[in-house]
């Protein structure tokens, strides 16, 4: 029994890992080190995972405790029940914690003219313009409503905002009364100020301060400002999906759905009225449990609407400094990518290098008169995409364009179902993917014949075609004319336009089935490398490390000797440092200003190091449901510039946090000089840019010409 205890030891549930993941996030918020106004803007990122977070995994578990026999969390035994519980528990001890760090913002942002004011400091000239703003803008725009057997209880919409009141008649009977939160009105008011002031109030608290002006004939009793999280985890059911049917509709059908599943959490605003709660709960068939009470706002969605009033000019120090992606040295304006391609292969690191050149394959691509066909996976792209833009005129041009459009882009199927339409209206031909796996892949193939001879241009990311995200993530993309890994990528396309799975690969590693094996087969190797005395390394950056087969193996390769070191910004479901089992493995999370999204396998070290770029986490989901790609980096310069990278940010100390033995992350302490991985990265590329530029007749030769090594020497001594 105790050897089982122990074994429950070396893992994490699932949830709780991401409920740390999102406290780091808080502890953003918290660095005296980071900007004032972007430690909001970690607020307002936190309040938006949590959202997210009880929508779909909370939402999920609760439609597993509905099953005659819920199936228990395969790491810690967990049940569906007890997991909630659990979760409830843990985020319910954030919660305080958020409002400290909102109002130790707020207050330091009133030192710099911007304010929150609070209702109950209002001057009576303020008081005055509010009441009449209120009478003219607000109150003729909402549609309140008094709960009783004439007026059935409304439909609550997600995470909207409602003010409820408790109303006392003539006759003393308690009802219930609720205001939207919406109409035409805008969501923040500014008061009357000095020039260089920001002084404003939301107006949900507008509304709760004149509720008693929206239900005259009443007494108000008791009011708050609520909103409830629903259930938003839906999936596609075999029951709706019918071949004679277009995925699409079924899709559209499904998002209409979302819109009305089960409530799973009720939030108050700065409420204790216990019947009030007990109203809204009984409402919405919530326990008390599933209550949060809050003292700051309960939508942080203001933040960016505040942005755009507070000057750059006068403010600049509240905000990071800018930072724009540089030109890759490795890329010459003035060649064709295909041609640049033919020679060397290219990485692209974003957001610190700029996504331009794999733009410029495209719109090469469509109008290259050689090109026969270009064939891509879309999972989210951008609301003006380029690369949509690319792909119409490429199909205009009369190439043969195939893209595979995943509709089951979490929160992105609107999206996905509208581009889907316009991609087929301008000829390209639209795939949905396989109906029970997800497209999650990052693959671009463009075919190119020259005669008789067939060329294959094959590009290979960590993240998604999305000119926006590529300015704020982390990212990867490997652009090779490799004719295995061309070859390999058109099995891919073609599998996906058949309905079928990858079953050999020759470079590529494609899941479900050839991916988790052969990542397995590599760990095997590192175990029998240090059996044999001749060491073993891994190496692995993901976001998530959930999947249970895959935490057994590097287990056993830790208790083997190997050395492992995991560079994991979420979910990590292993515990590291625990004797005898994961004592060799070394779990580092960094957050920070961009969020870290490249996938990395390393394995191995000297002539037998492989190194591979991904798009796959190591998630059940990820090796078993879905479509992903990884590729092997085969140049010897660009593997070397990843291995610094990652030996960069094992090596931070501003941002890096390391995993403790008990699951907590603790931020890494160093009286050497201060090491900020991102900022280094992003100074780095600035630097190699203007290498480049100063030298233009060696910018195609990239790290081979100008050495990695020598600019991280000098960046090193430079560093602040």
């Amino acid at each position: 029994m105790a050897e089982e205890f122990n074994r429950l030891q070396l893992y994490e549930n699932r949830e709780l890992s991401w409920l740390r993941f999102n406290m780091r996030v808080l502890e953003e918020a918290q660095d005296e080190g980071v900007p004032l106004f972007e430690r909001l803007r970690f607020v307002s990122i936190f309040t938006s995972n949590l959202d997210e977070f009880f929508m779909i995994r909370v939402g999920s578990l609760h439609d597993q405790t509905l099953l005659k026999r819920p199936l228990p969390d395969s790491r810690t035994g967990m049940s569906p029940a007890q997991q909630i519980a659990a979760i409830f528990d843990r985020a319910k001890q954030m919660i305080p914690r958020k409002d400290h760090t909102y109002f130790n913002i707020m207050s330091q942002l009133a030192t710099r003219n911007i304010e929150q004011v609070s209702l109950s400091n209002l001057s009576k000239e303020e008081l005055g313009f509010l009441e009449k703003y209120f009478a003219a803008e607000v109150m003729p725009l909402l549609s309140a409503q008094v709960i009783d057997k004439h007026h059935p209880f409304p439909f609550l919409r997600n995470k909207e905002l409602y003010v409820g009141v408790h109303l006392a008649t003539k006759g003393n009977f308690v009802k219930l009364g609720i205001i939207p939160v919406s109409g035409g009105f805008d969501r923040m008011l500014f008061l009357p100020a000095p020039s260089g002031s920001l002084r404003f109030v939301l107006v949900e608290d507008l509304i709760w301060l004149f509720a008693d002006r929206v239900f005259k004939n009443y007494k108000v009793l008791d009011k708050t400002i609520f909103r409830v999280t629903r259930n938003a985890d839906i999936n596609v059911e075999e029951a709706l999906y019918d071949e004679d049917v277009d995925f699409r509709y079924v899709m559209s059908e499904l998002l209409k759905k979302r819109k009305k599943l089960t409530a799973v959490r009720l939030e108050l605003y700065n409420s204790v009225n216990v019947e009030l709660m007990k109203t809204l709960c009984a409402r919405l068939e919530l326990s008390q449990e599933h209550v949060f009470i809050t003292k700051c706002p309960l939508d942080f969605s203001f933040v960016g609407e505040l942005e755009d009033h507070i000057s750059r000019e006068t403010s600049a120090d509240l905000f990071y400094e800018p930072l724009s992606p540089q030109n890759s040295p490795a890329v010459v304006r003035d060649i064709p990518m295909m041609r640049q391609i033919a020679k060397n292969d290219i990485l692209l690191s974003y957001p610190y290098e700029s996504i331009e050149p794999f733009i410029r394959l495209l719109n090469e691509a469509a109008q290259d008169n050689s090109v026969v066909s270009i064939k891509i996976t879309l999972y989210r792209v951008a609301s003006n995409s380029k690369v949509i833009d690319a792909l119409i005129r490429a199909a205009e041009n009369g190439k043969d364009v195939l893209v595979v459009v995943e509709l089951r882009a979490r929160f992105d199927e609107e999206n996905n179902i509208g581009w889907s339409k316009q991609l087929e209206e301008a000829g390209c031909t639209v795939i949905y993917g396989l109906d029970e796996y997800k497209v999650h892949s990052k693959l671009l193939l463009i075919t190119r014949k020259v005669g008789n001879h067939v060329e294959y241009f094959t590009q290979i990311g960590t993240g998604n075609y999305n000119e926006k995200t590529s300015r704020l993530y982390t990212d990867y993309s490997l652009m090779t004319a490799d004719r295995d890994i061309g070859a390999d990528a058109s099995i891919v396309f073609n599998c996906l336009s058949i309905g079928s799975l990858v079953e050999y690969s020759k470079k590529l590693l494609v899941s479900p089935l050839c991916l988790k094996s052969k990542v397995i087969q590599m760990i095997d190797g590192e175990i029998a490398c240090a059996k044999s005395s001749a060491g073993g390394r891994i190496v692995i950056k993901l976001n998530s490390l959930s999947d249970k087969v895959l935490i057994d193996k590097l287990i056993e390769a830790s208790e083997a000797g190997v050395k492992i070191d995991l560079i994991i910004r979420g979910i990590c479901c292993l515990h590291s440092g625990i004797p005898g089992h994961t004592d060799t493995i070394t779990v580092h999370s960094v957050v920070g200003r961009f969020l870290e999204h490249a996938r990395i396998y390393v394995f191995g070290e000297g002539e037998r190091q492989r190194v591979y770029i991904s798009s796959a986490d190591f998630m059940t989901r990820n090796t078993e449901r879905r479509v992903e790609v990884a590729a092997p980096i085969q140049s010897p310069a660009l593997r070397q510039r990843l291995l610094e990278m990652l030996d960069v940010m094992m090596r931070d100390t501003v941002k890096r946090r390391v995993q403790q033995p008990d699951g907590e992350y603790l931020h890494v302490t160093s009286e050497e000089e201060p090491l900020d991985s991102q900022l280094y990265f992003s100074r780095q590329a600035y630097e190699r840019a203007r290498l480049a530029q100063e030298a233009p007749g060696t910018a195609g030769a990239g790290t081979k010409e100008h050495g990695l090594r020598r600019l991280l020497k000098r960046l090193r001594k430079n560093r602040k």
